[in-house]
């Protein structure tokens, strides 16, 4: 009856008070002020996104105009600024594909590795020292990518391995070589952060049963993070893929229809990157050919970003 009382008794106490509001007596002109910065960042960069479009596709339809798609998208050479012009951009577009392809057969396992010691096998003394060292290669200017392929690897390799290169000193695979050690801490940084977000009760669970840590890094830890780490390698084949200074110094400036690691080839950043300099009229079939390749590159970089969205929705793993 006591136990009643009290609580009939604080009951009545508040009842007679109106009920609290989780809404501010006064207007908060702050939060206001921060939803509109934050909705006009937003429209910005829509209207960046859809301005870069449209610049992209006015000059391109004009060159469609003149050019066919059958001319174009061909085997023939590419020669736009010679007379009679050529167009068979599938020689760049090889060529981008060959620096690329090289570039991730070197920074897919050095990058992977990495992240599986630095989330594994590391420990916290070693890991606040060497992953700021690793992702220090994230912050070199590519102009110094560039410089370093044609001065230091070209040669290196080209004493290692005498006639590699066809025409020294410029070579994809060279260019490959440095745009791979470029995009290394994109694969290593983002692959372990996705490593180290898997629950620990996972590994737990398996070194329960008896595994070991390396069974334990390569049939748990990776299967449960390999979203992340499939996202990690189709963003560094986009960053690859438009790479311009690199390609532009090492990879030499001939549309050779070759994945040969050792040939010289163009891409079609560097082939942007050479003709964009002011030096063609505007207007003429050589200045909307840049807009026509560049359009390419726009749609090839949107496809990867595109399967990225897949795959990752594809892998993701939820834990609670």
């Amino acid at each position: 009856m006591e136990a009643r009382d009290a609580l009939e008794m604080a009951r009545g106490i508040g009842a007679d008070k109106p009920p609290r509001s989780l809404r501010s007596s006064s207007p908060r002109y702050g939060e206001k002020v921060i939803k509109y910065v934050l909705v006009a960042c937003a429209v910005l960069s829509v209207l960046t996104t859809t301005a870069i479009v449209v610049s992209l596709l006015v000059p391109t339809i004009g060159f469609f105009e003149q050019v066919s798609f059958g001319d174009f998208f061909s085997t023939e050479s590419w020669a736009p600024n010679l007379e009679p012009p050529s167009f068979g951009v599938f020689n760049i577009i090889v060529g981008t594909l060959s620096t690329t392809l090289w570039g991730l057969l070197v920074a897919i396992p050095v990058g992977f590795l990495s992240a599986i010691y630095l989330s594994e096998y590391a420990s916290k003394r070693v890991r606040k020292v060497v992953k700021p060292i690793l992702e220090v290669l994230a912050g070199i200017p590519t102009v110094a990518f560039g410089v370093f392929a044609v001065t230091f690897l070209s040669p290196l390799v080209g004493d290692a391995v005498p006639g590699f290169i066809k025409t020294p000193p410029f070579a994809a695979g060279i260019a490959g070589l440095a745009i791979g050690l470029m995009i290394v801490p994109i694969i290593s940084s983002i692959s372990d952060d996705a490593m180290r977000a898997v629950p620990g009760g996972l590994r737990e669970g398996a070194y329960a049963l008896g595994a070991g840590k390396f069974t334990v890094s390569t049939r748990v830890v990776v299967p449960a993070a390999i979203s992340g780490i499939v996202a990690s390698i189709v963003l560094a084949t986009s960053r690859a893929l438009g790479e311009t200074m690199i390609v532009l110094l090492a990879a030499g400036k001939s549309p050779n229809l070759t994945l040969d690691p050792g040939a010289s080839v163009q891409t079609m950043t560097a082939f942007i990157g050479t003709t964009a300099t002011g030096d063609i009229a505007t207007g003429t079939i050589s200045y909307d050919t840049i807009f026509a390749v560049g359009v390419v590159l726009f749609v090839m970089t949107l496809v990867m970003n595109m399967i990225s969205i897949r795959l990752v929705r594809k892998f993701r793993e939820v834990y609670e």
